[in-house]
This record gives structure tokens, C-alpha cells and sequence, in this order.
């Protein structure tokens, strides 16, 4: 049961047992009946000073403002661009992340697309379940061993070092896409029209920008080799899906594998019929033990603020 005193702390969504427990010794903890939107803080929630946001809540100018007491917004995900962060700073709302707590466990989820694809796993679980395995077969589904490839990281962050390890003990050589803090020529940087146009597989991690939206699209798919692999782990919309469908049927890349979308939960209907292209349903961060220490780091920083002392982890 909720606590009856305490500042209000509402949730985008219930959280795992032991936080929930933490959150309602201090907090009167109010869990949101659907996506958080103005309408659902006006209706249970009015004086909340906390907000607890999930990746599929919009913390937009609208919901901003019908929370006014809010004093923070912690957001349990290491991406933040459901939430209009200018607009809560210019009304003095803090917004937290969940970095670090959720890297490993995001680039070992990455890696097993990569497998998965690259050895046509899920192509070969769908054959056996219709029930169209007629045995072994000499040149039955064949893949393609990754070591001496090239791993193409575009965004070099936490989790794509994480990858760029994991690829690299695999016998990869790594590559990633350069930037302000990895220019070109330093520790295998490279323009990305040249990682794209030399990779064999190219892993995605950038956070969700104006500059990264659709930063695969046709252009970057037809740079790429008609053998190589695509693999999304960071956010939908940085790949243009409606373009990555042509670029399948056009046999201009190998395959795919996807774990967010454009729409998510909707997925584009073409890809769905392609069986060079793995999907999953958003679930690199989802184990048991990186979800709950998530929760734990936003409770943390809830706790913080309204406590008067600065946030663990403020967005950069």
C-alpha cells in the first residue's frame, strides 16, 4: 500500500517489488492507469513533485505543465528523448537518466542479434516450427563466420565500447563512425560513408537526435556491402525502416536485426514478410537484474532531489 504522507512520487509504471518497497517507506507513490500524459497528472497526481517516466511516456511541454509542482523527471532508461529536456530546465525540473547500470546487459543483447543474424537463427526456428526441416543438409541455411570481419560501431558511447569488446574478442576487427570526441584516424575512427562502405557488420548506439533521425536511410543502405549485416539496438527512428525494407528486397545488405521501431509497438508491415530480418520487441535492457538496478538508480535520484541535494545522474 501506497504511503499517506510524504511528497507524491508518480510512476509511469509499477517497478519492481524491492524499489516499489523503498519508494512508499518515503513517498506517496501513485502509479500512472496508462501512458503518463497532462490529463493522467491531473487526474491522480496534481501535486506530484516527482515523476518516475518510462521510455514509452512523453514528457512533453503539455504534461510539464500540468504537473507544476514537479521538481524531477527520472527517466528509467539511459535514453532520454521522450522528454523535452529544455522545457523542463527552463521551469527548474531536473531530468535524470539511467546510464552505466544498463551497458553490459544492453551489449551482450546486441551481440546475440548479431549471432543470431549471422548465423540465421530465427530464420532456421521459423523452418523448423512450420514444420519444413527435412534434415541436415550440406548447404542447408549457411551463414557467415565474423571472425576477420569488419564491426562498424556507429556511436561510440558506454555500450558501443561494450560492443566494440565483445566484437573484438570474437576475432572482429572494429571500426566506429568518428566524432567530436573521436576524430578521424584516432583508434579506428573513420567517416561514416567510409565504416558503411567497408563493414561487414554495423552495430547502431547513437542516442536519438534531430541529426540522427533517419541517419539510415536509402543513401547510407545503398553505401553499404550487398554482404553485410545491420544491426539496431539504440532507437527506431534512426533508421528509416520503410527504407531498410527496400534495401532487404533489393538484396542490397544480407539481413537485418531490429530490437526498436519507427512506431513502436507497430513495426513496418514489409518487414514482417522478409526473412533476412530478426525481430525482437525492445528488449536489450531486459533482464530481471538490469531492470530493477534501473529503477533503483531513478529512485535514487528522486530521493536526492527532493531531499534538496543535486541529482545522481542528471542528463549531460
Amino acid at each position: 500500500m501506497a504511503a499517506s504522507v510524504g511528497p507524491t512520487v508518480l510512476l509511469g509504471a509499477r517497478l519492481p517489488s524491492s524499489v516499489m518497497a523503498t519508494l512508499e517507506l518515503a513517498f506517496n507513490v501513485v502509479v500512472a492507469d496508462g501512458p503518463v500524459s497532462a490529463e493522467v497528472i491531473r487526474r491522480q497526481a496534481p501535486n506530484a513533485q516527482a515523476l518516475m517516466s518510462m521510455v514509452t511516456d512523453t514528457i512533453d511541454t503539455s504534461v510539464l505543465d500540468a504537473g507544476g509542482s514537479l521538481r524531477i523527471v527520472a527517466n528509467v532508461g539511459v535514453g532520454y528523448n521522450n522528454v523535452d529536456v529544455s522545457a523542463a530546465r527552463a521551469r527548474g525540473i531536473s531530468v535524470t537518466n539511467t546510464p552505466d547500470v544498463l551497458t553490459d546487459t544492453t551489449a551482450d543483447f546486441a551481440w546475440a542479434l548479431t549471432l543470431a543474424l549471422t548465423r540465421r537463427i530465427s530464420e532456421g526456428e521459423r523452418l523448423l516450427r512450420r514444420g519444413a526441416w527435412k534434415g541436415w543438409a550440406m548447404d542447408f541455411l549457411l551463414g557467415h563466420d565474423l571472425r576477420g570481419r569488419q564491426m562498424g560501431i556507429v556511436g561510440f558511447g558506454r555500450i558501443g565500447q561494450a560492443v566494440a569488446t565483445r566484437a573484438e574478442s570474437f576475432g572482429m576487427v572494429v571500426v566506429h563512425a568518428a566524432g567530436p570526441s573521436h576524430p578521424v584516424g584516432g583508434d579506428g575512427a573513420m567517416p561514416l560513408d567510409r565504416l558503411l562502405a567497408t563493414s561487414d557488420v554495423v552495430s547502431l548506439h547513437v542516442p536519438l537526435t534531430a541529426d540522427t533521425r533517419h541517419l539510415i536511410d536509402r543513401r547510407a543502405l545503398a553505401r553499404m556491402k550487398r554482404t553485410a549485416y545491420l544491426v539496431n539496438t539504440s532507437r527506431g527512428p534512426v533508421v528509416d525502416e520503410e527504407a531498410l525494407a527496400w534495401a532487404l528486397r533489393s538484396r542490397l545488405l544480407a539481413g537485418a536485426a531490429l530490437d526498436v521501431y519507427e512506431h513502436e509497438p507497430a513495426v513496418y508491415p514489409d518487414l514482417m514478410e522478409l526473412e533476412n530480418v530478426l525481430l525482437a520487441p525492445h528488449l536489450g535492457s531486459g533482464t530481471v537484474e538490469t531492470r530493477t538496478a534501473m529503477a533503483e538508480l531513478a529512485a535514487r535520484n528522486v530521493a536526492a532531489v527532493l531531499s534538496g541535494q543535486p541529482p545522481v545522474t542528471p542528463v549531460p
